[in-house]
This record gives structure tokens, C-alpha cells and sequence, in this order.
């Protein structure tokens, strides 16, 4: 509404918009179409709101000739927004000169807006709070996505202070339940009103993750004077939160007055919004554009990047289907339970949309069974991607270390960037479908023999008639890894510690002399397998330690048993 001082009062404004269902457009007759009805009206466009009515006031100040030229301004004014067509009322609040109509027009186009959707996901952006005396913390807001009920647990975000509903009340009398679209005040316990700011959102516990990256659709308004350009800063408007930010333009340089462009806003501290939000940006002194959140977990993105750009407009086709499988491409892998986080569907609706994408194949469910909440899931492509990045790092070490069976299972992991149970499942899929093979804590493409060179194996050959020639006190390998690991792997040799291996028939021979003295006399000493086989304490200590660890000895005290007794 046009007031004195509006511009002051542009913030509040938007603090509370966000939320109405149709819009009245107030114009003093004796005025005319302002520059603040231009900035109200670019608003109410970019805020989507599809319904409202135009009030021409003050009727009784002009002729009736000039009333009606500036009802026709009002109409021209309003070509090419969401408010095109909407039906105007010439009406004076003193003579109450058609406000009959005015009224009737009201109530036509509220009978055309849609009931507001319950998705199960109450939210409740805040844009007042305060203390009654007896009752404590109250916060009032425009209630949205779900209802609200007495009792119920829910969480105050960004902070994630958790708290309880301990009463409601909507257009001043207490309920017990609260639907969405519903102006709501919601009596808080255990928050104090100090802990509050308006911006902060109420909503169900556990599903709404704050951001401070969102990709969007940006849309400037008609009647800049200067196109918008890349890498400014701004204040950015979603729900009843304010937020400086700073804009940059992915697929252009600038923006023209009423065109559109792809952007990413990072914004100074985190917002609690999910996917297809209305924004509006301004600047200190003017309303600069706005339009819907695509993405509210977005990374980092190079510009003018195509793949980029393709996902965000099929983000912004909003189908179920083409919002969970972006969602999934975006953080995967991604549990059925966390995928809700950002989209604006009811879990029923991501549940049934996953089950779809899992029976066509364009989602991979890791663990096979039925959904759970837990059940993680991968794109198709992003899934072939990953195998891709596997097979492409194995070959890479197989050609290093020819030696060597396989990479560690934890290096690999490292490499492909997978947290531990999305790894442990990954590579049990990709070996039951025979992509790896996986033994001793190692992985290898199953196509991967270790092959020595005939330099290497001439070498080995040496190392194993060095280790044969003095069998219970062989000499030190240092530097021989990948050799030593290959002749491990081929049972030649078995080493108990770092750089003491035995030739695998002198191990076995070392063994039997000590588990046979064990059962003749039950137990034995270090210096006792030091004499028994004419070798040093260096050599018999590394043998009982490593006879401890296969679980053949025990250590009791300074001796040694056999497990088990």
C-alpha cells in the first residue's frame, strides 16, 4: 500500500508478504500510479502471487473522467504481471462510494485462490516475537506447508534451538491445531525471547537444513535504470529473513531491466528456505529483482558451465520426478531419509517418486531391498560415474605397482571421496557384479595378476635364496617392498614385522618346533626359542609376537602358552 514514508517500510513489508494469498493494490485517484506503486507491484510479481484487486481511492477528490484514466493507468501498470487482468474497484473511503464492490471483487478472487497444501512440513517464518506475562515466548508468522498442533515438538532455525508448542492461536482465538496458510501465533516453551530475531523459522524437527548458497532463477525488475551486473552485493529477501549477500550471474555478465539469468547467491550468515522459495534482492534504496530458489545445498559452480546450466533448468521444471532425481545428482549419495531436505514434496510423494526411479533404473538403491529411511541411493549416471573413477584409479596403480595385489580397501576410499558405509556398500555391489576383486583387505580389477619383470624376478629369486640360506636368522630386506609383497602373496615367504621375513617353509618349521615344545612342557621362554633355534633374541622375539597375533601362542607374563590353555 502506498503510505508516507514507504520507503522506510519496504523491509517490514517483505517480511510478511511472503505469505498472502491476494493482493489489494491501493491508488489515490488524485495521485495516480506512484514509483512506490511500481516497487509494490514488481514485489507482489516476483513473490508469484497470482490474485488481487486494485483499489482506486479518493475518488471523490477528481472527476470522474480522471478516476477512470487512472484506473486505465493501473491497468497498463499492471500488463505483464501475475496481476494482468485483475479487476479494479473506483471506490472512496468517505462518501463509501464503491466499496459494495470493492468488497464483492474481494471476495470473487479469494474464492479463485487455491487452499494452501499440507505436505506434513510445517514451517512458520517469524516476523514478530514477544512476551506475555503467564504465557512466555510468543512468535507470529504466516504458517506454511503443514500444520502446526499444541504439544507438538519443533525446531527454531537457523540456530536449531529445540523447543515445544505450548499453545496456538490464529486471528485471536486459541486452537488446537493450525493449518498452513493460516496467520498463527505459536506460544513457545523453553526459548527465551532474547534467543529469537525475526527470519528464523519454526518447523518440524529434523528435516530443514540452513544454507548459505542458493542457485536461483533471478528476474530483474521492468523499471531499472542499469542492467544488474555480476559479483555485486545485495540484500537478499526470503520468508520474513533479510540477509546480505552477494550475487553472481552464471550464464551472463548482466542482467537488462525484465529479463532473466541464472545465478548464485552467497549469502553472509545462513537462511532456513527450501526449493522453489520466492526471493526478492534490493539494494539500500531500490528493489533490484527476485524470483524462486532452484537449489538450497549448492556448490560452488564455474559459470557459463553448460552441464550446470541444463541441471538447473530441469531443477526449475519442478516435476517430483525431475526435483528428486536433480537432488539426488546434486549430494549423492544421499539416504531416502535426508533426500526430503530442500524440496518442497511431502515424504509420501519423494517416497513414491524414488520407488519409481529405482524400478525404471534411473536410480540406484545401494542396498538392494525394500526402501528404508536409511536405504542410500545414486543416480544412474553418477553411479556409472563412480565405477568409472574406480576402475580408472586401479588401473593407475596396477600400472605403479605391478607387484602389489590390489590398493587398500581405505586408500580407495580416500580416493573416490566415499564416507565408510557408502564405500563398504559400493564395493560390495561392484564385486558381486564381478567389477573388483577383493581379498586380504585389498582391491583389484579382476582381470589384475601381479607380473614380475624378468629384472624383478630375477631379484626375487634372489631374495628367497638369501632367505633360505640362513632360514632362522635371514638377513635384513629393507627397500623390498613390492617384491616381499609379491612373494607374500605367492606363499613363498611370510613376514612377522617390519623388514624380518622368513622363507615360508623355515616359518612353518619354527612353528612346529615351538607348539611342540608347548604341548611337551606347556610352556616357554624367549630365551628358550632363541637357543632351540641357534638364532638371536632380535629373530625369536619377532617370531613369538607374530605367533601371538595369528592367535597360535598367548603371552603370560615372561612366557608364552598356546592359546586356548
Amino acid at each position: 500500500m502506498d503510505v508516507p514514508g514507504h520507503e522506510r517500510f519496504i523491509k517490514n513489508m517483505l517480511a510478511g508478504v511472503g505469505g498472502i494469498d491476494l493482493a489489494l493494490l491501493v491508488i489515490a485517484a488524485d495521485e495516480g500510479v506512484m514509483p512506490q506503486t511500481q516497487e509494490h507491484l514488481a514485489i507482489i510479481d516476483l513473490l508469484g502471487i497470482g490474485h488481487g484487486v486494485v483499489a482506486v481511492t479518493k475518488v471523490d477528490l477528481v472527476e470522474p473522467e480522471f478516476a477512470e484514466l487512472v484506473a486505465a493507468d493501473a491497468e497498463e501498470a499492471l500488463r505483464g504481471t501475475t496481476l494482468e487482468g485483475a479487476p479494479t474497484a473506483l471506490c472512496s473511503a468517505v462518501t463509501r462510494q464503491g466499496l459494495d464492490g470493492l468488497l464483492s471483487a474481494l471476495q470473487s478472487e479469494l474464492a479463485k485462490t487455491p487452499a494452501k497444501r499440507d505436505i506434513g512440513r510445517p514451517r512458520l517464518p517469524i516476523d514478530r516475537a514477544f512476551t506475555i506475562t503467564g504465557f512466555g515466548t510468543v512468535v507470529t508468522g504466516t504458517l506454511i506447508a503443514g500444520s502446526l498442533t499444541e504439544g507438538q515438538e519443533v525446531e527454531l532455525l537457523p540456530p536449531g534451538l529445540r523447543s515445544r508448542v505450548r499453545g496456538l492461536q490464529a486471528h485471536g482465538h486459541k486452537v488446537q491445531l493450525a493449518p498452513p496458510g493460516r496467520r498463527t501465533a505459536v506460544n513457545l516453551s523453553g526459548v527465551a525471547v532474547e534467543e529469537i530475531e525475526r527470519g528464523m523459522v519454526v518447523a518440524s524437527p529434523g528435516w530443514l537444513r540452513p544454507t548459505t548458497v542458493v542457485d536461483v532463477r533471478l528476474r530483474a525488475v521492468r523499471y531499472l535504470r542499469h542492467p544488474l551486473r555480476h559479483n555485486i552485493t545485495l540484500t537478499f529477501h526470503t520468508g520474513s529473513a533479510e540477509v546480505e549477500g552477494r550475487m553472481l550471474l552464471l550464464d551472463r555478465d548482466e542482467v537488462p531491466p525484465g529479463e532473466s539469468a541464472w545465478a548464485q547467491i552467497r549469502l553472509a550468515r545462513p537462511v532456513a528456505a527450501v526449493q522453489g522459495d520466492r526471493f526478492v534482492i534490493r539494494d539500500p534504496n531500490d528493489t533490484l529483482g527476485g524470483g524462486r530458489i532452484v537449489d538450497t545445498q549448492a556448490r560452488r559452480h564455474r559459470r557459463f558451465h553448460p552441464p550446470t546450466l541444463q541441471r538447473l533448468e530441469g531443477m526449475e521444471r519442478g516435476s517430483p520426478r525431475e526435483a528428486v532425481l536433480m537432488a539426488v545428482a546434486a549430494s549423492e549419495p544421499v539416504t531416502l531419509r535426508d533426500l526430503p531436505h530442500g524440496l518442497e514434496l511431502a515424504a509420501e510423494e519423494v517416497r513414491a517418486t524414488v520407488e519409481a526411479a529405482v524400478a525404471s533404473g534411473d536410480l540406484l538403491a545401494l542396498d538392494g531391498g525394500s526402501l528404508g529411511d536409511g536405504t542410500l541411493l545414486f543416480s544412474a549416471g553418477g553411479f556409472d560415474a563412480l565405477s568409472g573413477r574406480m576402475k580408472e584409479a586401479l588401473r593407475e596403480y596396477h600400472r605403479q605397482f605391478p607387484l602389489r595385489r590390489g590398493m587398500s580397501r581405505e586408500e580407495l576410499r580416500s580416493r573416490l571421496r566415499l564416507d565408510s558405509r557408502p564405500f563398504e556398500q559400493v564395493v560390495a555391489l561392484w564385486e558381486s557384479r564381478g567389477d573388483v576383486n577383493e581379498a586380504a583387505g585389498s582391491v583389484s580389477l579382476p582381470e589384475h595378476e601381479p607380473r614380475p619383470d624378468p629384472a624383478q624376478q630375477k631379484r626375487a629369486e634372489e631374495l628367497l635364496a638369501a632367505l633360505r640360506a640362513q632360514p632362522f636368522s635371514p638377513p635384513s630386506l629393507d627397500g623390498e617392498d613390492d617384491l616381499l609383497a609379491y612373494l607374500e602373496d605367492r606363499g613363498d615367504i611370510v613376514r612377522v614385522e617390519e623388514g624380518i621375513a622368513f622363507a615360508a617353509e623355515a616359518y612353518r618349521e619354527m612353528v612346529e618346533r615351538v607348539v611342540e615344545h608347548l604341548k611337551e612342557r606347556e610352556t616357554v621362554t624367549l630365551a628358550q626359542v632363541r637357543d632351540m633355534l641357534a638364532t638371536s633374541r632380535k629373530y625369536a622375539q619377532a617370531l613369538l609376537e607374530y605367533m601371538d597375533h595369528k592367535r597360535i601362542t598367548r603371552r603370560v607374563g615372561d612366557q608364552r602358552v598356546l592359546r586356548g590353555r
